[in-house]
């Protein structure tokens, strides 16, 4: 079981939403937490688009979720909502499978017009598969966490203490929740030089 799963809900390899998850997970590492990372776009095919929730990559997918005690979703905005491949998949949870749960949601996209997505499109997700703990979110322009020969490398300074905060909020609620004492680092995070996707 590990404290945090991540669910990268975009279709390609090198996104900037995997780039920001391999970034959380590393800083959740250096506060002592386990992580686990789902990427949707290598879940079996057949099985997303046939709703099979007992195929097995989706039941790997499911148990690892309802093992955790946090979620973290980070997708591309693609029309103004999250990615169709994310939807097949959390549509195959089951009922109340983000219950109990601290959820953080993050969206990336070209423009601020998409800035309410969260709001609008990922959080009544959330609230329909049971999530009581949604933090406020973060929503990453392009801009913001650039491309490398088409690899997302590290963020601005903005971005990345923003990111910081609401990770740290998500150690508070997790130590809140179950009383236990999490390691804390000695130094503050540094930077990371470059993340792949």
């Amino acid at each position: 079981m590990s404290d945090v799963v991540t669910i990268a809900g975009s279709p390609s390899a090198n996104s900037r939403s995997a780039a920001v998850l391999a970034y959380t997970r590393d800083f959740l590492h250096s506060y002592g937490l386990t992580t686990t990372a789902i990427h949707v776009r290598d879940l079996d095919a057949q099985e997303l688009l046939w709703g099979r929730y007992d195929g097995p990559t989706i039941r790997a997918g499911i148990d690892q979720v309802q093992a955790a005690r946090a979620v973290i979703i980070a997708t591309p905005v693609y029309k103004a909502a999250y990615t169709g491949v994310l939807k097949a998949f959390l549509d195959l949870l089951p009922q109340d499978s983000l219950a109990d749960k601290v959820i953080l949601p993050i969206a990336t996209g070209s423009s601020v017009a998409h800035l309410l997505s969260i709001d609008y499109a990922l959080k009544p997700l959330f609230f329909a598969l049971g999530a009581q703990h949604i933090l406020k979110g973060l929503y990453i322009q392009d801009a913001q966490w650039q491309l490398t020969n088409g690899v997302p490398s590290a963020p601005d300074a903005e971005i990345e203490q923003r990111l910081q905060g609401l990770l740290r909020s998500l150690i508070t609620h997790l130590r809140q929740q179950n009383n236990a004492t999490l390691p804390t680092i000695t130094q503050p995070h540094q930077p990371l030089a470059a993340v792949a996707a």
